[in-house]
């Protein structure tokens, strides 16, 4: 499994892949073409790949295709989530065993990364490439746009729609019925009472648009 990140998210995301999905080290392996800062193997233990290339040679000789995105930003997610494919690797989603999800009417996509502490109710629809960070709480009849960043202690209530490449600030609240665009960004802590239009920045308690 590829990791696509070998930095701050990746390492955290490493504790599913590595601990609760108990891969072996050598089935391991974090991608970063950008740092110039990097050991050769992140913790003394896992190789890191530097550029395409590097992943076409890599994808040739493993049986197992499939990436993850350690990785925050819904703009970065998505871009590198299309190019891993183009490159013939398979997205998969990780869901760590301390978050704890709901048995009926759930559908989560591919790529989505839920943390530790998160709850995700029944009838709940997450797209693809989104990330769940620590301790988010997401009630029933909602629907989570691809590629949205849910950050630390997000709280997202019942029947609520947020659009994709959207962020949640840490421990911002979304009330019930709200719909919160495409490309927003919810400031941490903010608590957001009515709908939100695409392209927006909200901050405040109660939400107001910047």
């Amino acid at each position: 499994m590829i990791i696509v990140g070998a930095k701050g998210f990746a390492k955290e995301l490493l504790q599913i892949v590595s601990v609760d999905m108990d891969l072996p080290d050598n089935d391991i392996v974090f991608f970063d073409n950008v740092s110039t800062d990097l050991p050769l193997k992140i913790y003394d233990r896992f190789r890191v790949l530097t550029s395409f290339e590097a992943v076409t040679a890599y994808l040739s000789k493993s049986k197992d295709k499939s990436f993850v995105l350690g990785l925050g930003q819904p703009k970065y997610r998505k871009d590198l989530y299309q190019k891993f494919i183009e490159l013939g690797a398979q997205p998969v989603s990780v869901i760590s065993k301390n978050a704890e999800v709901g048995s009926f009417d759930v559908n989560i996509n591919k790529g989505v990364s839920v943390l530790s502490g998160s709850k995700i109710s029944n009838s709940v629809d997450i797209g693809k490439g989104c990330l769940i960070y620590y301790n988010t709480i997401i009630t029933h009849d909602c629907n989570i746009g691809d590629f949205v960043e849910v950050s630390p202690n997000v709280t997202i209530l019942g029947r609520c729609r947020i659009g994709k490449y959207t962020t949640l600030g840490a421990s911002s609240v979304i009330l019930p019925d709200v719909t919160v665009g495409s490309n927003v960004t919810v400031g941490a802590g903010s608590v957001v009472l009515n709908d939100v239009p695409d392209y927006s920045t909200i901050v405040g308690v109660p939400g107001r648009i910047i």
